[in-house]
C-alpha cells in the first residue's frame, strides 16, 4: 500500500522539483517508509511507500525490461507469477516486479495479476507510458489533462495541493452525493479530475490517453467459472475457494489483523484465518457509548473467543466524533458521505499500534447477495423495487434543485447490468456502490493512519465462483447469502449466521439532535450549503434529527460543511466540528 503520482509528458515539457515534491509530500501519510522519484522524456514518477513486501529491497521505483515502475497496492500471486516466468534474473523480492516483466509479454497483461493495484509504467521500449487499475477499484487511481501532459495521483488533493489542478468544484456531483451519499462514475467532484475506471489500462503516448482496455471485475469464463449446484458440494467447494483466497490475502512480511464485525463476512474471514495461523488472530471491534444503538462488540466477541482469537474492542463516544469529525471528513478527499467512516477511521487509528495490514469483510455482500435490496430487486413484477429509488432529500424541500438528474449515474449503472435479476442489482453495486463509497472509505480512513486493508471477498477466482452459482444458493428462503451461511453453519457455528440480522448502525443522528439547534445553524451558514439548500430549511431539518429520515439528510449536510471548507476552500481548521464551523469563510 502506497501512493503513487506523476505525469505522462507532452514532447519537451518536464516537471519542476518542487511539483514532485509536492505530489510526494501530499501523499506522504499513504507511505510514510520513503519514497522514491523517477524523471524521464516521457514521465516524471513519484512515489511514497508503506513497506509491506520485501522491507529489504522492494523500494521504488522498479526497473527491469527497459521499463521503470511505481505501484500501489499488492499483488498477491506474486510466488505464482514469479515462478511462471522463467528465466528472469529479478532484483527484489518485492510483489510489484512481476508486472514489469508480463508488461513486455503481452499488451493486455492485467489479467494476469491478482490482487489490488494501481501501476503506472514508463516503458521506455515503446515509448508509453501505462496505468492500470484493478478490476474492483479496491485501490483509487485519478487522472486530470494539465499543461504538461496527463497527470495522475492516488488521491485528488496530491494533484490539487502540486499546483496541477485548480480545486473547482462541480456542484451538480454535490447533489448527487447528498441524495445518493456518494459520487457515481468517472467525473468526480472536482472538475478536470477523473477517476481511472476501475479494471482499466490505459496507454499514453506523448502525453494523451491513446486506448484503453477495461477489464470485468466478474470476467465470465465458462470453464474457470464452474461452480457445483448441490447445497453440499457447493459448500465444500466454497471452502477450498475462500481458504486460497484468504491464504493469498495473508501474504505479508509485517503484522497483520482483521477488523471483526457481529456480522457473516467478517466471522468467515475470521474462522479461515484461524485454521491458516499458527498463532492467535488480531482482531478488532469497535462500538459506540450511545444507548440503544445495536452494538456489536459482545457478538464479535463470543466469536473470536470460539476461534482463540485476540479481541481488541474499542469505544466510540459522541466527544470523540465531534473532536475528530473534521479530521475524518478531510481524509475523504474524493467525497464519500457513509457515515461507517466514523468506526473505519477509529478501528484504522487503533490497529496501527500493532498491526500494519488489516483484513476486512468489505464486498462479501455484493458479491455473495447479502442485500435485501437484491431480493427486493429480483422480486417478479410488479414486487420488483428499484435500487435506491429515492433520494435522501426527496421531498423534504430542502435542496434548491429537486430535479432528478442526479439519478443519471445509477440510471446508468442499472442499464448496463447483466445476467439474472439477481445477479443484475449485484452488478449495479459492484460498479458504483463498491469502488465509489465502500472501498474509498476503507482506502482513505485507512490511509489516513498508514494501514494497508485488504478484501479477500473481492478476489477473481472468489468472484467467479460466487456468480456461477445457481440464483438459490446465493438468496433463498429470506436470507441473502445463503450459501455463505451454510458454509459458516459448518465451520463457525457460533457466529450463529442465521440469526436475524441485528443491522450495523451508528448513532450520528442520535449525536446530531442533541446539538440540533447549535449545529443547525452552523451547517446552515457554509457557502455551499446555502448554494445547494435552503438555509432557513435547513436549520429547522437539523431540529427534526432525531427523525430517521431528517437525520441522514442532516449528517450528509453536517458532512458537505467539512467536506468543502477542507477541499474545496482549502482551509484545514482548528478545534472539533463546532468550533471549525464557527470561523470564517
Amino acid at each position: 500500500m502506497c501512493g503513487i503520482a506523476g505525469v505522462a509528458l507532452k514532447p519537451g515539457a518536464r516537471l519542476a522539483p518542487a511539483v514532485l515534491a509536492a505530489l510526494a509530500a501530499a501523499l506522504a501519510h499513504r507511505g510514510p517508509d520513503g519514497s522514491g522519484v523517477h524523471v524521464s522524456e516521457r514521465a516524471a514518477l513519484v512515489q511514497t511507500r508503506l513497506a509491506i513486501i520485501d522491507l529489504a529491497t522492494g523500494d521504488q521505483p522498479l526497473f527491469g525490461a527497459d521499463a521503470t515502475l511505481i505501484g500501489n497496492g499488492e499483488i498477491y500471486n506474486n510466488r505464482e507469477l514469479r515462478a511462471a516466468l522463467a528465466g528472469v534474473a529479478f532484483t527484489t523480492g518485492s510483489d510489484c516486479e512481476p508486472p514489469l516483466y508480463l508488461a513486455r509479454q503481452a499488451a493486455d497483461f492485467s489479467g494476469h495479476l491478482r490482487g489490488m493495484y494501481a501501476l503506472a509504467i514508463d516503458d521506455s521500449a515503446a515509448g508509453v507510458v501505462k496505468l492500470l487499475r484493478d478490476p474492483f477499484g479496491i485501490k483509487p487511481l485519478y487522472i486530470a489533462s494539465t499543461r504538461s501532459g496527463t497527470a495522475f495521483a492516488s488521491e485528488p488533493q496530491a494533484l490539487i495541493a502540486a499546483g496541477l489542478v485548480e480545486p473547482a468544484i462541480d456542484a451538480a456531483r454535490l447533489t448527487e452525493l447528498l441524495q445518493v451519499q456518494f459520487t457515481t462514475g468517472r467525473a468526480t467532484a472536482f472538475r478536470g479530475i477523473e477517476r481511472v475506471a476501475p479494471g482499466a489500462m490505459l496507454t499514453l503516448r506523448d502525453g494523451a490517453v491513446i486506448a484503453a482496455i477495461a477489464h470485468d471485475p466478474i470476467e465470465h469464463d465458462p470453464i474457470k467459472s464452474v461452480a457445483p449446484h448441490d447445497q453440499d458440494a457447493a459448500v465444500t467447494a466454497l471452502d477450498a475457494v475462500l481458504a486460497e483466497s484468504v491464504a493469498f490475502h495473508q501474504r505479508s512480511d509485517v503484522p497483520y489483523g482483521l477488523f471483526l464485525s457481529g456480522g457473516i463476512d467478517s466471522a468467515a474471514i475470521l474462522a479461515l484465518m484461524a485454521r491458516l495461523n499458527s498463532e492467535k488472530v488480531q482482531a478488532f471491534t469497535a462500538g459506540f457509548d450511545r444507548p440503544g444503538v445495536a452494538d456489536e462488540r459482545d457478538a464479535a466477541a463470543l466469536t473470536a473467543r470460539a476461534v482463540g482469537a485476540r479481541h481488541e474492542r474499542i469505544e466510540i463516544t459522541e466527544a470523540m466524533m465531534w473532536r475528530h469529525l473534521p479530521a475524518i471528513v478531510g481524509a475523504m478527499d474524493d467525497p464519500a458521505a457513509d457515515y461507517a467512516i466514523i468506526p473505519t477511521w477509529f478501528l484504522a487509528r487503533h490497529a496501527r499500534g500493532s498491526v500494519k495490514v488489516v483484513l476486512s469483510g468489505e464486498g462479501g455482500d455484493e458479491i455473495f447477495a447479502g442485500y435485501g435490496r437484491y431480493r427486493a430487486a429480483a422480486r417478479p413484477w410488479p414486487l420488483t423495487r428499484r435500487m435506491r429509488a429515492r433520494g435522501a432529500f426527496e421531498g423534504l424541500d430542502i435542496l434548491r434543485d429537486e430535479g432528478p438528474a442526479w439519478r443519471a449515474g445509477l440510471d446508468q449503472a442499472h442499464a448496463a447490468a447483466t445476467g439474472t435479476a439477481l445477479a443484475r442489482a449485484q452488478r449495479e453495486d459492484i460498479a458504483e456502490w463498491l469502488p465509489n463509497d465502500l472501498l474509498l472509505k476503507l482506502d482513505r480512513c485507512l490511509m489516513a493512519h498508514g494501514v494497508e486493508g485488504r478484501t479477500p471477498f473481492l478476489d477473481r477466482e472468489v468472484a467467479r465462483f460466487a456468480f456461477a452459482l445457481p440464483d438459490r444458493l446465493r438468496a433463498r428462503r429470506g436470507f441473502g447469502k445463503f450459501l455463505l451461511r451454510h458454509w459458516l453453519d459448518r465451520h463457525l457455528p457460533q457466529a450463529r449466521p442465521f440469526a436475524p440480522k441485528q443491522g450495523f448502525d451508528v448513532p450520528v443522528a442520535s449525536w446530531i439532535a442533541g446539538q440540533g439547534g447549535r449545529l443547525g445553524a452552523l451547517v446552515a451558514r457554509a457557502p455551499i450549503v446555502a448554494q445547494l439548500a435552503r438555509p432557513d430549511r435547513v436549520v429547522d431539518l437539523f431540529t427534526r434529527a432525531a427523525d430517521k429520515r431528517a437525520g441522514v439528510a442532516c449528517w450528509r449536510l453536517l458532512f458537505l460543511a467539512l467536506w468543502h471548507r477542507r477541499h474545496g476552500l482549502g482551509q484545514t481548521g482548528e478545534g472539533d466540528v463546532f468550533e471549525v464551523l464557527a470561523e470564517e469563510w
